[in-house]
């Protein structure tokens, strides 16, 4: 059973960047997303042991970044406003430095008007894999040069690169950041 529901409205309403801003600030308790046609997508929140693996992975990217000192690191509530037009919220996200500090403080309080660099989404039980997937494509299709779309379910993770075929490894092994992210290394145990 799914807990996600996609709402096409634009027959009664045409909703703009605004619009879909304010009622993400009006209604805060829900997790919200709008697609490239303008259909409000509202999803559940997780369980318990989704949001613990996800603070996991959120924690040893922070880590890494506080280290290395080359971006900055974004949980699943920031707002992304891809180039085709969608909102996204990835359940962990990363920007360089340099593409963070081309946004002026406006811009940086608001949802951000960029693709991350890369990219994480943890399946969730009730997610829809067929969903999930077509999300994680749609970030390489506007920009993104790194994703992971972690499947607890089949113990596998589906690594997408831009223009290249998706790769799937097993939980046995710890995954790279690659040159995306330089020396970072997910650490899948316990998750």
């Amino acid at each position: 059973m799914t807990t996600t529901v996609t709402l096409d409205y634009k027959p009664v309403i045409n909703t703009s960047q605004e619009l879909f801003e304010g009622i993400c600030q009006e209604n805060p308790e829900l997790r919200l997303e709008r697609t490239q046609t303008g259909e409000l997508v509202i999803m559940a929140p997780t369980g318990g042991e989704t949001g613990r693996y996800n603070a996991e992975m959120t924690v040893q990217f922070g880590i890494w970044n506080k280290q290395t000192q080359l971006g900055e690191v974004f949980d699943s509530s920031t707002g992304f406003i891809l180039p085709n037009g969608a909102n996204r919220a990835p359940d962990v996200a990363w920007l360089t430095k340099s593409r963070w500090n081309s946004l002026t403080v406006v811009q940086k309080e608001k949802f951000i008007p960029l693709c991350p660099d890369f990219v994480l989404e943890l399946l969730s039980p009730n997610d829809s894999l067929k969903t999930t997937q077509a999300k994680m494509r749609e970030y390489m299709e506007n920009g993104s040069r790194l994703g992971w779309l972690i499947n607890r379910k089949r113990k596998e993770v589906e690594i997408y690169r831009p223009g290249k075929p998706v790769e799937v490894v097993q939980f046995s092994q710890s995954l790279s950041g690659e040159d995306v992210l330089p020396g970072f290394i997910l650490n899948l145990q316990g998750i």
